[in-house]
């Protein structure tokens, strides 16, 4: 059996709302959407400095690490993983730079 995103954003509700006293997962949504989206944050750093620094095992782990937290916000904020999905299945539809052109531009 292979482990899928989809089955991480199970185990992340589930354990979100347990109570569980002995759950990463419930200790870090008990802290709020402010407080995971920070942590979320530090762990796209982390990701980014194995990437460039570290040995695979590194960067797999963290990679890890960011997808999990990742979950966690995405839950907090009620945004299913299926939205996510398609909305990368939108973008795979064209190019990359024909995607970024369509983009509204900053002022």
């Amino acid at each position: 059996m292979t482990f899928t995103l989809s089955d991480l954003e199970a185990i992340v509700a589930r354990r979100a709302v347990s109570g569980d006293k002995s759950s990463y997962t419930a200790k870090l949504a008990g802290k709020g959407i402010a407080k995971t989206a920070k942590k979320l944050g530090e762990e796209a750093v982390e990701t980014v400095i194995a990437a460039i620094s570290e040995d695979d095992a590194a960067l797999v782990g963290e990679s890890a690490d960011l997808l999990y937290h990742l979950m966690v916000v995405l839950h907090l904020r009620q945004v299913p993983l299926a939205d996510v999905l398609a909305e990368l299945q939108r973008r795979t539809a064209e190019t990359g730079l024909e995607e970024k052109a369509r983009r509204p531009q900053d002022v």
